[in-house]
């Protein structure tokens, strides 16, 4: 079986973000499509900019770099999210490439984004990542601990602190995590919810995700289980 080229691919995965929203009376244009480009040849990344796609994921900012930093000067309103973790020593190149870094999930770190972003003159936006199964492998801070540091992001580093992420236990449902991302956010204000990925984006969704991260649903399987969750 032929596989759909990237255009068509994302084409279909906006008319299930779209039915989903729609099915939680929900507007689809309150839900963003990040294509997780992370490990994506060049002409799959051209061939997603060429069907429209302008918001990208990225996981390593040394990988993000060398794909993105020429294309920044040729590619209105491109904007980059980094989805993955984020060494403390890397705060300074994070905050110069991307417009969001969605895993602030350690004091530490808050700390070297607010030093990066007083020196290069720019803030990008900030979510912070919960864990949400409170799993020893997994990066984030638990949920018990969610609301003082979502407290001490704004006020001691004075981040812009837009929401929160999760990526749920991959041998669990989603629905409670997703849920439960969705009450701490509610009890501190904040409004951006990065739930949802290729497997489970639309009951994020249900769930009042406003971005969801698509990777090989988009640009097909690139032969590795690690990254086919994405």
């Amino acid at each position: 079986m032929t596989e759909p080229s990237v255009a068509e691919a994302r084409d279909a995965i906006l008319s299930r973000i779209a039915a989903a929203a729609i099915a939680a009376f929900r507007s689809p244009e309150d839900v963003a499509l990040v294509a997780v480009s992370k490990q994506q040849p060049d002409d799959k990344i051209n061939a997603m900019l060429a069907a429209g796609q302008r918001l990208f994921g990225e996981n390593r900012v040394q990988e993000a770099q060398a794909r993105w930093r020429e294309r920044r000067a040729t590619v209105p309103h491109l904007r980059l999210r980094l989805v993955g973790p984020l060494q403390s020593n890397k705060a300074d190149d994070a905050v110069a490439l991307f417009d969001a870094i969605d895993s602030l999930d350690r004091p530490k770190l808050a700390a070297a984004l607010a030093n990066a972003a007083q020196k290069l003159g720019r803030c990008p936006d900030v979510l912070i990542q919960v864990n949400t199964g409170e799993e020893p492998q997994k990066a984030g801070v638990s949920p018990e601990e969610a609301d003082a540091f979502v407290k001490a992001a704004r006020e001691v580093y004075g981040l812009t602190v837009g929401g929160l992420m999760c990526i749920p236990p991959v041998d669990e449902p989603p629905a409670p995590h997703f849920a439960l991302l969705a009450k701490i956010a509610k009890r501190n204000d904040l409004r951006e919810l990065s739930m949802g990925m290729s497997e489970d984006f639309e009951t994020a969704i249900r769930f009042g995700a406003t971005q969801v991260r698509i990777g090989s649903a988009l640009f097909g399987s690139r032969g590795s289980a690690e990254i086919s969750k994405t």
